[in-house]
């Protein structure tokens, strides 16, 4: 796995002004761990960007915030509340990045969450409540983002989706599977549709990544949580490990950066070869993940 002092630093981020939609982390604030979006937050702000770490709930955005400051005292990283379903409010919080900075460079687009259910039981406000949180999510920042790019000319979109997107994984999840897949072909056809414009869009995939999230299922009083933890956790990861949030923001950096200018409607997986695997690999090492961690 990655490390926070082992992610690579991309020079040509310095200065550029990237927002992260979901920075905070959901979890035991006290953990030494980090959330997807908040580790995607903070390997930005080491290559030297201008970060603004959006989040629904206010006060995790800015213990992302405290936490990249702890590391680099210099660098800027501004915490807003920020609700990622509301067409509105998203347009107005673009608004005011822009009229504060000029311009947005990088939008990553974090915002999810699974819920248990297959589409038999499932109800039709828990599936609505799924599609808008995983997928909606990145379609209204999207909007308000893409039309800023495309006068600048310039600028990089990451979306992250999951590898449940592209296959089943043994957990009754199919809204948050069907949102996944949504959001890769989402940055599939944008992509295409801006390639001419200077703008990229590209997805991540991240595969079973260890974070305050899973912790706090694994904690959890519910017996659904709890499995869900356990199928999660009991993958046969080929690399023979789960991996972590710096896995995952270490890729999103690179797709923000020029070191892939070249690229663009892409989804990269990033999940130590488990969904091209049949399940046989990393069975010795995968059982003494969470040791590991």
């Amino acid at each position: 796995m990655a490390s926070r002092d082992e992610t690579p630093v991309y020079p040509d981020l310095k200065d550029k002004v990237a927002v992260v939609i979901g920075a905070g982390q959901s979890g035991n604030t006290n953990s030494n761990s980090w959330g997807n979006g908040a580790a995607i937050a903070k390997v930005l702000a080491d290559s030297g960007a201008k970060v603004i770490a959006c989040d629904m709930n206010l006060e995790a955005a800015q213990r992302t915030a405290s936490r990249i400051h702890s590391y680099s005292p210099n660098q800027p990283c501004t915490a807003i509340q920020l609700n990622a379903t509301n067409g509105p409010e998203v347009r107005q919080a673009i608004d005011k990045i822009l009229n504060d900075h000029g311009r947005i460079d990088i939008l990553v687009n974090n915002v999810g969450g699974t819920r248990a259910g297959d589409p038999g039981t499932m109800t039709e406000e828990a599936w609505d409540a799924q599609i808008q949180l995983n997928l909606k999510t990145v379609f209204l920042t999207c909007k308000a983002v893409l039309p800023i790019m495309e006068k600048q000319g310039s600028g990089s979109i990451v979306n992250n989706a999951s590898i449940a997107g592209m296959r089943y994984l043994g957990k009754p999840q199919v809204a948050y599977a069907s949102a996944k897949a949504a959001v890769i072909h989402f940055s599939k056809v944008s992509g295409i549709m801006y390639a001419g414009k200077g703008v990229r869009v590209n997805s991540v995939a991240p595969g079973m990544v260890y974070t305050p999230l899973l912790e706090m299922l694994g904690n959890s009083q519910s017996d659904e949580d709890r499995e869900i933890y356990r199928k999660i956790t009991e993958h046969n990861v080929p690399q023979g490990s789960m991996g972590d949030a710096f896995d995952v923001a270490a890729c999103v950096a690179f797709l923000a950066s020029r070191a892939s200018k070249y690229i663009t409607g892409q989804n990269i997986v990033v999940d130590g070869g488990l969904i091209g695997s049949t399940g046989t690999g990393g069975t010795t090492a995968q059982s003494s993940v969470l040791a590991k961690l």
